[in-house]
């Protein structure tokens, strides 16, 4: 049974984040997630983290979508170190990192190469503080337009490159469907590179329920590649939270 976790930025967004924290607990959840860390009242997280018992399975790097920005090695590594701390003291050992958007006036294999030597320099810090990189790339049609990173394959060899046990690959599935496919076949095939996994319907980025992607296949397809880490719902519910969070849960 995958073990799923509540991203906390797409739901309840009229709450305090603490406060969605204890729904998502009562709920039956046993993690959740958020993006940056930064603006938002972490010791109040924290606290209900605690009182909970609720793991925090992911969170992102801190300065976000920047990992090909030219020039900035030194203040990906500091983002780095800062992340971690922050990672330490909220028990979370999982964090995303966005690549950012394409530059015009170069080509992939330049990007590609200073992507590796900014992934290298912030994984070194990562393995020193026990963490794991996630690397996600995001769909261009629909959500983020211009964004470099678009398909699994491509992930793969940057993370082969890279070569530390704390570079990982985020599958974010509703992402892939829109890029390519193939999700479940992927998914198999590279699971050794896995370290996280998003979901939502699609289209529309709403429930599991109802879309083209049939998440209980899904959610077996991970279960026999024998993945054991968390499963993040990042979706926006068309229905009651609690309902639509419910009927994620008994997909499992």
């Amino acid at each position: 049974m995958v073990q799923l976790s509540v991203c906390v930025e797409m739901f309840w967004r009229d709450l305090l984040y603490e406060e969605r924290v204890r729904r998502i607990a009562r709920l039956g959840f046993k993690a959740f997630e958020f993006w940056g860390w930064k603006g938002k009242d972490l010791q109040k997280i924290k606290a209900a983290a605690l009182d909970t018992g609720l793991a925090v399975a992911a969170m992102t790097l801190e300065p976000g979508f920047a990992l090909l920005r030219r020039a900035y090695e030194a203040e990906l590594v500091q983002g780095m170190k800062e992340t971690a701390r922050v990672a330490r003291d909220l028990g979370c050992r999982t964090i995303i990192v966005t690549t950012g958007n394409t530059y015009d006036d170069e080509t992939y294999e330049i990007t590609r190469r200073r992507v590796v030597r900014h992934f290298k320099a912030i994984a070194r810090v990562a393995e020193d503080n026990g963490l794991t990189l996630v690397l996600e790339p995001l769909n261009t049609l629909v959500d983020h337009h211009g964004y470099w990173l678009t398909k699994m394959a491509q992930a793969v060899d940057i993370v082969e490159e890279v070569g530390s046990p704390a570079a990982k690959i985020l599958d974010d599935i509703y992402h892939q469907q829109i890029t390519e496919g193939n999700i479940i076949p992927n998914l198999t095939a590279y699971i050794r590179y896995i370290g996280h996994f998003h979901t939502a319907g699609h289209p529309g980025r709403h429930e599991l329920v109802g879309g083209e992607l049939d998440y209980r296949a899904i959610f077996k397809a991970i279960d026999a590649a024998g993945y054991t880490g968390y499963v993040g719902l990042e979706y926006s519910p068309t229905m009651d939270t609690e309902a639509s969070l419910k009927q994620a849960l008994s997909l499992g």
